[in-house]
Formats: C-alpha cells, structure tokens, sequence
C-alpha cells in the first residue's frame, strides 16, 4: 500500500532513550532495550506512516543517542526515501522526564493527528496527562510494561497513519482508556493509567518498587492475569478489564498476618509471595481513602510523591482516560473497506463467501482439493471458493 501524501497530515513520535534501563537490571532480572533497536523501530514507523500517505512526522530530541543516530541515517539518505518528511522538534532539551512532557505538549500545539509514544509504562503516564485529545500510539520499550503493547512497529506505524490521514476514523480505530487520579490537600494532584501504590517508606529514594512488603495499598484502572509488575497482584486475584466501568483497590498486609498469600510477578525473573488482606471493586468518581498516615505514593510502579498525615490522600477513578490507538480495531476496519488494495474488487455472497477477485488472468495449473475449486482457462475471473470468517458481504475498493 503506497499512498499520496496528504497535505497537512502530522504524526509526533516520542521515544524514551532511559526506558528499558532501570534499577529492575540489578535487584530483578528486565532486559535492557537497547538505544539501537529503539531507532530501528522509528525507522520503520517512518516507512509505515509514509505508505499510508503522513505527510510529515516530528521526531522528539534527545540526548541519550536517538537523535544522533537517526541524524546519521538522515546524512546518508535513509530517512528522506521512507515516503514521510521526517524533521526534530525545535525545542530544548533537559535529559528527564519532563522532556517527554514538552515534546507532546508542543506536538499538540502545532496540531498533529496522532503521537507515536516509545517508553514503559512511566513514559505513557506523562504522554497521556499532556497529549489531551490528541490520540497516542503506546509502544513497549520499557520494564514493566502493561498499558503499552509490544507490537511490530511496521503494523503499529500502519494502524496511527491509518488513523491521522483519516481513511480509518478515530471511532473505529482507537479506545477511551481509563486512569486514576490522586489528589492531596491544598490541590496537589497526579495521575496514574495502570496503578497507583501506597508505600511505608518515608523518602522517595530509588523510583522503581520492588519490595512487596513495603507496600500497603494498590489501586488498579485495570488488571490483567498475564501482566508483570505490581498490578499483577491485582490481576491475579480479580482480573478488570480495560472496558469495565470500575477499578480495584487491594489492601496488602505481612505474611503472617494475611487472610491469603499470593505469589505475584512484581518484576521481570522476580516471583514474591504477597499478603492480602482484602480485595475489593471502586466506581469512578468515588474517592478511595488511603490507610497509611504518611509514606510515599507510587504511579504506575515509580515512587513520585511523599505524603504527611495533613495532606489528606484519596485515589479517584476517571474513566476519561487519554484515546489510545487500537491496532487490531484499526487494522481489522481498514480491511473491511479495502485500504490495502489499490485496484480490483472481491465480491461476497451473502454468507460471506468469495467469489470473484478481479481480473487476474489465466489460473490454469491451481490445483483441485477440499475447500479450494481450481479454475481454468476462460474462467480465469472466478478463480477460488472458500469460506471467509471475517469480511462480511458487498465489500468494495
């Protein structure tokens, strides 16, 4: 599929370079992900995003070896012949976290359609408190990683230039996700989109949680049973789906006194058992109080505020979370209206079976078995019968 370029058409594309490369190599067993793979996948996003007609793409800076080397694919000509004009952010560089925030806040700013997010899930957490309306695009480069997917960036790059050129409508190819919000006294405020810890420790120290028993309470938006990290404690007691109208709050408690103990991947190669004290469901807008009186508050699994008895900490669901693209929902349309074909029409019956695919010339020589009617010579239009399990009937391009 190679489509004009569409005239206005921006995609933004934000990659972490410390994502992948946290304390977790030390005290667990994550994976580095390396600064040279996470290049190659904005390189075929590039190619993606350009075969379905993005006219340009706007790349976050960085000083952690992204933009150089894409600066040197783009010396030899690698970049310029991916059929999307791709160009660096014009703004400056911190080497934090905040430089995530900038980056999408200035892609919103100038308009782009759809933003490309490389990191785990602290990365998503700040693209998804600054990208508002814009829909993201969250791709896995990180530790614990359950809000971004692990995708071929081929097929994701696919699915947002779908999306941002507009021949696959943002209500057909993205999802409305949920988060949680944690607010103190006096109007300090955060949000999470997996889960939201409360921690007995007195300083924020190393961000990464890893220590179960310093844990006292988890607050999930969602929990799947196949997830690592610490919503898998709540995934694998009470599994909530990313759609449901509700979130979970788990109360932990010390071994020796727990109602049950569950053993829980909190990290990569880390198996802990958990104490639970009591498990229970929360609706949206509906404030959690928290039990501890002062300690640390943990967002999507990274330690980022302490708390004192006067701050007055409740956890509240909002299920306005950020649009994230939803690549099989995108994909799966752009099929069903025939965006992969350029020419030529398959014809359905109305029990959604095949029977004519173009003008393909003569088919003599396909062989006769179960399921498949080899056709020959003049009846070269009519070349095979077979049962189709996803397209349904009168399907056109």
């Amino acid at each position: 599929m190679k489509r004009p370029r569409i005239p206005g058409t921006t995609v933004g594309i934000v990659a972490n370079p410390a994502s992948g490369r946290d304390v977790r190599r030390l005290v667990a067993r994550g994976s580095v992900f390396p600064i040279a793979e996470k290049c190659n996948m904005i390189v075929r996003l590039l190619a993606a995003l350009g075969s379905t007609g993005v006219e340009r793409t706007l790349i976050a800076p960085d000083r952690g070896g992204i933009t150089e080397r894409l600066r040197r694919a783009t010396g030899i000509g690698a970049l310029s012949e991916l059929g999307t004009q791709a160009a660096f952010l014009d703004i400056p560089v911190e080497d934090g976290p905040i430089d995530t925030v900038h980056a999408i806040e200035r892609m919103v700013a100038l308009g782009v359609s759809v933003i490309v997010v490389l990191g785990g899930d602290g990365t998503q957490r700040l693209a998804a408190r600054a990208c508002g309306e814009t829909p993201i695009l969250a791709l896995s480069t990180g530790t614990n990683n359950v809000f971004p997917e692990v995708r071929e960036a081929t097929i994701a790059g696919l699915a947002a230039g779908l999306v941002a050129t507009g021949r696959v409508t943002t209500a057909e190819g993205t999802v409305r996700n949920k988060m949680l919000w944690v607010e103190l006294k006096g109007g300090r405020q955060d949000m999470a989109v997996v889960d939201v810890s409360i921690c007995s420790d007195v300083w924020v120290g190393a961000r990464a949680v890893w220590h179960p028993e310093s844990i006292s309470q988890i607050f999930v938006a969602f929990a799947e049973a196949d997830a690592i990290g610490l919503s898998s404690i709540a995934g694998l007691l009470h599994p909530v789906s990313r759609s449901e109208a509700c979130g979970l709050r788990v109360d932990l408690a010390p071994l020796e006194t727990a109602r049950a103990i569950l053993h829980a991947p909190i990290a990569p190669g880390l198996v802990a058992p958990v104490g639970i004290a009591a498990v229970s469901e929360f609706r949206p807008g509906v404030r959690q109080a928290v039990r501890l009186a002062q300690g640390v508050i943990a967002l999507d699994g990274e330690r980022e505020l302490a708390f004192t008895a006067g701050d007055q900490v409740t956890v509240r669901l909002d299920r306005h979370g950020p649009l994230t693209i939803d690549v099989d929902k995108a994909m799966a349309t752009a099929v069903r209206n025939g965006l992969f074909l350029s020419e030529g029409e398959i014809r359905f019956d109305e029990e959604g079976v095949v029977h004519e695919i173009g003008q393909v010339g003569a088919t003599a020589g396909i062989p006769d078995h179960e399921g498949h009617t080899g056709v020959r010579g003049a009846d070269s239009r009519r070349i095979c019968h077979w049962r189709d399990t996803g397209v349904r009937p009168s399907v056109r391009w």
